[in-house]
């Protein structure tokens, strides 16, 4: 027997069969590789929608809790000396501890628009005010002179500040036309130097916007707190590639200016409806009788991821995966 006849290669129909059974095998295991990474794809675009959740409940619904508090029990008495400018007063100025507007109602402190930091047309907008930080006690109040010693060593104070000063009778809200870091003293003049300025010196409630006003004095300590108000809302963040929305809020700091900050990216809606006492529902803010009987505010965050092509359906949103999340928020001075 010739010794190559046992030497044979393979026929063409064995290499193509060959090649397929291959094919199938290499097309198997990369399919389980885009299925994989697919799922892992959706568990973190899901991950970054429950993240982007619990930061957005958890910072709004810290300002929500505690919208309306002053510092002392006032039972709701405040005294708002700040003055009123002619076109009427700032989106900030009158104190009514929360309000809110419908997606089509203009309000706060951006308008409704398509820059970038606008406010995004269909979506609700929240004000909150009420005190920040630690208070730091009086030491003596001369209304005559609208001067005010703090018993304290140093404060974070400056001129211009919006401040809320308050004893178990009333609270006042005015702004500092003077800070002496050197005496801890400061000054509640009327006057055109600062902006909206007062429009009385005397802090006595009901407000009296003339220059001697209601006279009265807080006693040895009596509490005073920087004023805060907060504006919540979506907008327009510019970066359309990761879908162009994000909770924002606008916010008084010292010396009353507003800072506009991004809070939460992906936060695509937001809707609002509120709670007045002695009525069982929830309804929008334009069927809200008096904001100051309002205890609680039910909060609807939509949340979408910045990947696309995650969800499965591919048509809507480009794929972004998306979910509703609600949390009832209650007013924690206005609940017994």
């Amino acid at each position: 027997m010739d010794r190559y006849d046992t030497c044979r290669g393979m026929t063409l129909i064995e290499l193509m069969v060959s090649m397929v059974l291959g094919l199938v095998i290499v097309g198997g295991a990369t399919s389980a590789i885009l299925a994989n990474r697919q799922s892992y794809r959706t568990n973190e675009a899901l991950s970054q929608l429950q993240e982007s959740q619990r930061t957005a409940f958890e910072l709004l619904a810290r300002d929500v809790r505690e919208a309306g508090i002053n510092g002392c029990n006032s039972q709701g008495k405040i005294a708002n000396v700040l003055q009123v400018p002619g076109a009427g007063a700032n989106w900030w100025q009158a104190w009514v501890g929360t309000q809110g507007f419908e997606g089509g109602q203009a309000g706060g402190a951006v308008s409704i628009g398509t820059d970038v930091a606008a406010r995004v047309a269909g979506t609700d907008s929240l004000v909150v005010q009420g005190v920040q930080g630690v208070g730091v006690s009086v030491d003596t109040h001369q209304p005559s002179s609208a001067n005010i010693k703090l018993n304290a060593t140093t404060t974070a104070i400056v001129d211009n500040d919006i401040l809320m000063i308050c004893d178990f009778d009333h609270a006042a809200i005015f702004q500092v036309s003077n800070y002496n870091s050197n005496n801890v003293t400061l000054g509640h003049n009327t006057g055109n130097s600062m902006s909206p300025g007062n429009c009385s010196k005397g802090l006595g409630y009901p407000t009296v916007c003339t220059t001697g006003g209601n006279d009265y004095a807080f006693g040895r300590n009596s509490q005073i707190m920087r004023f805060s108000v907060v504006n919540w809302y979506v907008g327009n963040n510019g970066r359309t590639e990761e879908g162009g929305r994000s909770l924002y809020r606008v916010r008084m700091g010292s010396g009353a200016s507003f800072v506009t900050e991004e809070v939460v990216a992906g936060i695509s809606n937001m809707q609002l409806t509120y709670r007045e006492q002695g009525r069982p529902d929830f309804r929008d803010s334009t069927a809200v009788g008096n904001w100051a009987n309002v205890n609680a505010v039910r909060i609807e965050l939509t949340s979408q991821s910045a990947d696309q092509r995650v969800s499965s359906d591919t048509t809507v949103n480009s794929g972004r995966l998306q979910r509703v999340f609600a949390s009832i928020v209650t007013l924690r001075n206005r609940v017994p």
